[in-house]
């Protein structure tokens, strides 16, 4: 009689497993700490595959190459930001406040600025990264912002923005610099709020 064998267990790699759901998300956890430790040239697709127990084509069958891995990764520190082009469908004349309390109260949560620090770090350290940062942010954010704005100046206006919230970011969750980090959300609210709003709707100097 044919000796009868059991399935094999074996998989096609750079498939998902079944019922594996969480892969895609532990992958981008995995990158999220990788990128986080050892910059943007440092981490592999090997490394970030080991750290989520996964087949490095299995990395490739999600997000394609490092350079689409690391897009990915950057929805965490601009979660926020991105938001803010709809924050502008309601009154321009109270949209500076609005977005700078919605910026921090999003980064004020452990988890995701755990996330958004490490990633901030990654590019912030590398050209490729910030090449990268720049267009997404270029993309998603100044252009839907200009696009609200309209006028001559929107897309000045619309960078000004985008550098009040970047450099926010950056100044009070990655350098950590006092008297930023520690300050209450209202007292930054109050002090940098104006500021967005005088780049969103008031007058502006002559351009450099």
């Amino acid at each position: 009689m044919p000796e009868h064998r059991a399935p094999s267990s074996r998989r096609r790699r750079g498939r998902p497993r079944g019922g594996d759901s969480g892969a895609r998300e532990r992958i981008v956890d995995a990158a999220v700490a990788e990128f986080g430790a050892r910059g943007y040239d440092g981490a592999t697709i090997r490394a970030i595959a080991a750290r989520a127990g996964v087949d490095a084509a299995l990395v490739h069958h999600y997000f394609g190459t490092k350079d689409d891995l690391f897009t990915a990764t950057i929805d965490a520190p601009l979660g926020p930001a991105k938001a803010v082009p709809g924050m502008l469908a309601g009154d321009l004349d109270t949209a500076g406040e609005r977005i700078v309390r919605y910026v921090l109260e999003t980064w004020e949560d452990p988890a995701f600025r755990r996330r958004g620090v490490a990633i901030l770090r990654a590019i912030v350290a590398n050209r490729r990264s910030t090449s990268l940062l720049v267009g997404l942010v270029s993309r998603e954010v100044l252009g839907r912002i200009a696009d609200r704005l309209e006028g001559p100046d929107a897309e000045r206006r619309a960078a000004l923005v985008g550098s009040q919230i970047v450099g926010l970011m950056v100044t009070r969750y990655v350098l950590e610099l006092p008297p930023m980090a520690s300050a209450p959300v209202d007292d930054i609210v109050a002090a940098v709020g104006p500021t967005v709003q005088r780049y969103l709707t008031g007058p502006l100097g002559p351009p450099p």
